[in-house]
């Protein structure tokens, strides 16, 4: 055992399957280290409602280090200094953490704790703890590799026979600060709670009973809500990770085989859970995807300065549609949407609003509760028509509102001023006879003609797909991100998770969230 470990927290809030600490154990006397970076949570992507989530999970996971002897020690600041200020305090041998696929400002904070680590002699270890692969040179044999990992032991917490135990001398906590001491405003009246029981609780209640539906039902956010795994904030912020999640549905399917619901739906989560590595491998290739569209030829496409009373309007649930204004409110409200409605609102602001992904984008991130970069970022941009190898898909916002909420109860609850419409008007208001009288100054007239406002944008987004020089960047673009079987220069879709049938690069339906 030698001088301490400095173990830096970050979307790994777990004592179980987790590598990081599992190595720091092997090393010496680990100092368990969270960092709140108030310039992290000063970015535009973050919010209270995460803020309030990480915090639960600290709490939490502060009672499952006491539980190994091992105290959680938090400090506010910038990483750099805090890091050197405990590579100070303990004489620390190493520096160990988990790779992490995070936003542009995590990335260049990393390069920065890179660079000082180097100067300080000090030893950086990052471990892997999910299907993402680092310096990742092309996708041909991608999936293999994510299969290995994901069938690998889940590690067991390090205790004693490993040699877990403090420093001798613990560093002092700051505490963790206030949501309102961030600058963080606003409130989240249903987000969900963090912590690693509430995670386990929802892994055991959707596998064994809400899940039977998942299928079918996850595509409405009327059904959706209970239907769903809810997972998604739990493996963005690490109090479960992947690996338990996929092991824990790969026993399920062998315990339900020969049930036909059971046995698709398993199917269908264990292939999200895949979705989700593929995703985050995007932006791990490609970090600039937050900032630039993957296919430059699409850059000035739409206005750079987002008109303010469309943004308003779509952000705040006003825009008139009413099917889009629901699905806006219910986030705003609770930091959750279905997958679907995810992809619909993204592609309203987008082809129907006109709105540049970057307006927009932002304002999303910070209203998901489960926010995690490397799965926003790429399909902000696939539900925008940026990356120039995914068919566009334009949807229809009062065929989604017909098709996903035909009765209205979703629309009547987030909408309470169409209360009196009748269900036949319910989602296109303005048509019905007596809206003049009684809708007028309650809820606005659609902000834009949907049919003219999506054969506009069709025009506009397929007419730069026009020509070689766009076709032979997009093809590039594919050998580095698009799913694929293994093998060389086989650009379709791996069978054993994603089905058949689809096109070059052609990442089909998005998949926002579990």
């Amino acid at each position: 055992m030698g001088s301490a470990v400095i173990y830096w927290l970050k979307r790994d809030l777990r004592v179980v399957d987790n590598p990081a600490l599992c190595f720091g154990a092997s090393q010496g006397p680990v100092c368990p280290v969270y960092i709140v970076e108030p310039a992290l949570w000063a970015q535009p992507d973050a919010s209270e409602r995460q803020y309030g989530f990480l915090c639960d999970c600290l709490h939490d996971l502060q009672g499952q280090l006491a539980a190994m002897g091992l105290p959680l020690v938090v400090r506010v600041g910038a990483a750099v200094p805090v890091l050197a200020q405990l590579h100070h305090e303990l004489g620390a041998s190493a520096l160990v953490s988990h790779q992490e696929t995070g936003n542009m400002f995590t990335f260049q904070r990393d390069q920065q704790v890179a660079a000082w680590a180097r100067d300080a002699g000090l030893p950086w270890h990052e471990l892997v703890q999910s299907g993402v692969v680092r310096r990742l040179a092309g996708r041909d044999g991608w999936a293999k590799r994510r299969d290995q990992f994901m069938g690998q032991a889940l590690l067991a917490p390090p205790g004693a026979p490993q040699g877990l135990r403090a420093p001798q001398a613990v560093p002092a906590s700051d505490g963790l600060p206030s949501a309102a001491a961030l600058r963080l405003r606003g409130q989240t009246p249903q987000r969900q709670q963090g912590g690693r029981a509430e995670g386990l609780a929802l892994l055991q209640t959707f596998l064994h009973r809400r899940g039977r539906e998942y299928r079918a039902a996850m595509a409405s956010p009327v059904t959706g809500w209970h239907a769903c795994s809810r997972l998604s904030p739990h493996l963005a912020f690490g109090t479960l990770s992947a690996r338990e999640a996929e092991q824990a549905a790969a026993i399920r399917a062998a315990d339900v085989r020969g049930q036909r619901d059971w046995g698709a739906a398993i199917k269908s989560f264990r292939a999200r859970l895949a979705w989700r590595d593929h995703f985050m491998q995007k932006l791990e290739d490609a970090p600039e995807m937050e900032q630039r569209c993957l296919h430059p030829a699409y850059e000035g496409l739409r206005p750079t300065q987002a008109p303010a009373t469309l943004l308003r309007a779509w952000a705040l649930g006003e825009t008139g549609l009413p099917f889009v204004d629901a699905c806006m409110r219910a986030l705003r409200a609770t930091g959750w949407l279905n997958f679907r409605a995810r992809s619909m609102v993204m592609a309203v602001a987008s082809y129907h609003l006109w709105l540049d992904w970057r307006a927009t984008g932002p304002i999303l991130a910070r209203l998901f509760t489960d926010y995690e970069p490397g799965i926003h970022w790429p399909q902000v941009q696939m539900q925008s028509g940026t990356t120039g190898m995914n068919t566009i898909r334009i949807y229809n916002p009062i065929k989604q509102g017909y098709d996903q909420d035909p009765e209205g109860a979703f629309l009547r609850q987030w909408v309470p001023e169409l209360a009196d419409v009748p269900r036949d008007w319910l989602h296109e208001p303005w048509l019905w006879p007596q809206a003049p009288l009684l809708l007028e100054g309650r809820y606005p007239r659609p902000v834009v003609d949907v049919r003219r406002a999506a054969a506009y944008a069709r025009r506009q987004v397929w007419g730069l797909r026009q020509g070689a020089e766009f076709a032979q960047t997009a093809r590039g673009l594919v050998i580095r991100h698009a799913s694929r079987k293994d093998g060389a220069r086989r650009f379709q879709r791996d069978a054993r998770y994603l089905g058949r049938g689809a096109g070059a690069g052609d990442d089909r339906q998005g998949r926002f969230e579990f």
